[in-house]
């Protein structure tokens, strides 16, 4: 088994109007988050967001020429238990990299691997979503009108 990297990039995507979007997990449904994934070997963290971005929502930022924002923040929490499976024994930690971006809004969201998703202002967005580090993300990086 290749163990996961415990490392990886989270993504506030947030349009101009300030709503933010936020993805129903397909493996808990009561889990709401913003894109977020592992960092592949030999993968910087921007390079993850782009690819985690494309994977999860379809938006291919490269192409629609978005600014990505690196928020040089950091985080570190501890991999739910019922997910230590997937990282090297022992490892209960996981490095997330923090980045944002602002989308127009009409985009087609495309999902893959999530089974809802909704677009919410933000206050509501931080409600939502279930990571204590997710609704910091929200919280400090998405400006209350969108741009």
């Amino acid at each position: 088994m290749t163990y996961r990297r415990p490392e990886s990039a989270l993504v506030v995507i947030y349009d101009v109007k300030g709503r933010v979007l936020v993805l129903q997990r397909d493996d808990d449904a009561s889990f709401w988050q913003s894109v977020t994934g592992t960092m592949e070997p030999n993968e910087a963290p921007l390079q993850t967001a782009i690819r985690e971005i494309k994977e999860e929502t379809g938006i291919d930022v490269e192409s629609a020429g978005l600014d990505m924002i690196d928020c040089r923040a950091s985080n570190q929490y501890e991999i739910r238990p019922i997910w230590r499976h997937r990282y090297p024994p022992d490892c209960q930690f996981n490095t997330e990299y923090v980045f944002s971006v602002c989308v127009k809004g009409d985009e087609e969201i495309v999902l893959t691997e999530h089974l809802s998703y909704q677009w919410l202002p933000k206050k509501q967005a931080i409600e939502k979503v279930w990571s204590q580090t997710n609704k910091l993300a929200i919280e400090q990086f998405v400006p209350e009108n969108g741009r």
